[in-house]
């Protein structure tokens, strides 16, 4: 496959850095999984990667034409996805310092898979990072659309386990968030480590 695909491996290289490297997704696995433990990363990872992985299949067909032709709505699309996730840097922000052992119990701050999924669709740089990974990867001729589905399948193969590694990370974490002290210092760091990337990403 790969002499018909040459560009896969390189494609695999940027699948991993894109999907490792911090960013709004990454903090939020990471703080889910320490706030409420593994399990509640799952659904995150899930719906982020997945959603993603549908953006590059769409884009692969010609869906995402639009971000290019109509600047406005690009505008409009980052500028909703700051305000989303400012919001949900506010609610980590503030949210009770209590312990762990009580924080588990508290499911209705959690993100969800729909939440996580519906970031990517309103983040106009996933849309462009989509539109760059066909651009630059698919190829032309009567193979591209093949090689969109791989590139699809691949992105999503390789950011579950990027992902999973920042729920690692949050849920090693936890050991240290066993007072209502020490919940409200992480609370309060994740809240603002989300709302910098969310507005870096945005001027950037």
């Amino acid at each position: 496959m790969l002499s018909s695909f040459p560009t896969l491996l390189p494609f695999l290289l940027f699948a991993f850095v894109a999907s490792i490297t911090p960013g709004p997704t990454n903090i939020l696995v990471l703080s889910n999984s320490a706030r409420f433990g593994l399990a509640a990363a799952v659904p995150i990872i899930l719906g982020a990667c997945a959603s993603a992985a549908m953006l590059v299949l769409l884009v692969g067909t010609g869906a995402g034409s639009s971000l290019t032709q109509w600047p406005l709505l690009q505008t409009l699309m980052q500028w909703a996805g700051v305000a989303w996730l400012s919001y949900l840097a506010w609610q980590i922000y503030r949210a009770p310092a209590i312990a762990i052992a009580t924080a588990t119990a508290q499911a209705e701050q959690r993100l969800g898979l729909l939440g996580a999924a519906s970031l990517q669709w309103i983040n106009p740089k996933t849309w462009m990072m989509a539109l760059a990974v066909v651009s630059v990867f698919a190829g032309v001729g009567e193979d591209r659309f093949v090689h969109v589905l791989y590139l699809s399948l691949a992105f999503f193969l390789v950011s579950l386990p990027c992902l999973g590694v920042w729920a690692l990370l949050g849920a090693g974490s936890s050991r240290w968030l066993r007072s209502p002290r020490a919940m409200q210092r992480f609370n309060r760091g994740m809240g603002l480590l989300l709302l910098g990337s969310a507005w870096l990403s945005a001027l950037a």
